[in-house]
C-alpha cells in the first residue's frame, strides 16, 4: 500500500508571523492523523526555517515550492536543495503551472531541478497538467505524458520510485473548477502507466500521485476512492486550518 499524502501549497501568501500561527493551527487540527498520512506544507522561502521550527516532532514536514538546479553559485536570488534542507525543509514542488506559464518554466528545467533536489535528499513534488486549450482540443493524454517522460529523463529507478507526482489540470486551478474523480483517475492512471513504460511495474506502483485544482473538503472523498490518486496538492484550501484538518482527514480515510 502506498502511503497517502496531504500536501498545503501556501503560495505568495502568510507573512512570518502568519506562516507559524497557521503551521501552529494545522498542528492542532491535523496532527493526530501524522502517523497514518504524511502531511506537508509548503510555505514561503522567508517562513520555511520559521514554519519547521513550529513544525518540528509533530510528524508533519515542510517542503519549499521551487528550487534551483545548481549546487551554488552566483545565481542571485535562487535557492538550492541544501539551503532548503538547511532550513528544514524535506520536500519541494517542481513545475507548478504558475512556473511553468507565468515563468516560462520549461520541462528541461524541471527535469534538472528534480535530478538537483534527489541529490540533496530532498522528495520532489513533480506537477504535471495540460491547459483548458489543450483539454479542448482532446490532447490531455499526450501533453501529461510527454511532461512525465521529460521530467524523469536520465533519473534511475530506485531515485524515481521516491519521488510524487502532482497532476494538476491548470484550468482548474484557482478557478473553482475541478476534474471529476473518474477524470483524475483517468489521468493520474495514465500517469502511472507513463511510469511503468519508462521503467517496471515496482517504480510504477511505488510513485505516489496526488490530484491538485480547486481541491475542497466537499470534493476530496469522492478523488481518495480512486485507485491510482495517493493524496492531493491542495492550493487556497490549505490556507485554512480547519479546512485543510477535513481534508486530511478524509484523505487519511477517516471520513467517507
Amino acid at each position: 500500500m502506498r502511503r497517502r499524502i496531504a500536501a498545503g501549497n501556501w503560495k505568495m501568501n502568510m507573512g512570518l508571523e502568519a506562516s507559524v500561527e497557521l503551521a501552529r493551527k494545522v498542528k492542532d487540527f491535523t496532527g493526530i492523523h501524522a502517523h497514518s498520512v504524511d502531511i506537508v506544507v509548503c510555505p514561503t522561502f522567508l517562513s520555511l526555517a520559521r514554519t519547521a521550527g513550529e513544525l518540528e516532532g509533530s510528524g508533519i514536514a515542510v517542503g519549499a515550492q521551487d528550487c534551483y538546479h545548481e549546487s551554488q553559485g552566483a545565481f542571485t536570488g535562487e535557492v538550492n536543495p541544501e539551503l532548503i534542507r538547511d532550513a528544514g525543509g524535506s520536500y519541494c514542488i517542481v513545475g507548478h503551472s504558475e512556473r511553468r506559464t507565468l515563468m516560462h518554466e520549461t520541462d528541461k528545467e524541471v527535469n534538472l531541478k528534480v535530478k538537483s533536489l534527489i541529490g540533496g535528499c530532498i522528495v520532489p513534488i513533480i506537477c504535471v497538467g495540460e491547459t483548458l486549450a489543450e483539454r479542448q482540443a482532446l490532447d490531455t493524454m499526450n501533453v501529461v505524458r510527454g511532461q512525465v517522460m521529460r521530467a524523469y529523463a536520465g533519473i534511475e529507478p530506485e531515485a524515481a520510485a521516491r519521488t510524487v507526482i502532482a497532476y494538476e489540470p491548470v484550468w482548474a486551478i484557482g478557478t473553482g473548477l475541478n476534474a471529476t474523480a473518474q477524470d483524475a483517475q483517468a489521468v493520474c492512471r495514465a500517469i502511472r502507466d507513463t511510469v511503468r513504460y519508462i521503467y517496471d511495474d515496482t517504480t510504477a506502483d511505488s510513485v505516489r500521485i496526488l490530484y491538485g485544482g480547486s481541491v475542497k473538503a466537499d470534493n476530496i472523498s469522492d478523488l481518495m476512492s480512486e485507485k491510482d490518486i495517493d493524496g492531493a496538492l491542495v492550493g487556497g484550501a490549505s490556507l485554512k486550518a480547519a479546512e485543510f484538518g477535513k481534508i486530511i482527514q478524509a484523505i487519511a480515510g477517516m471520513i467517507q
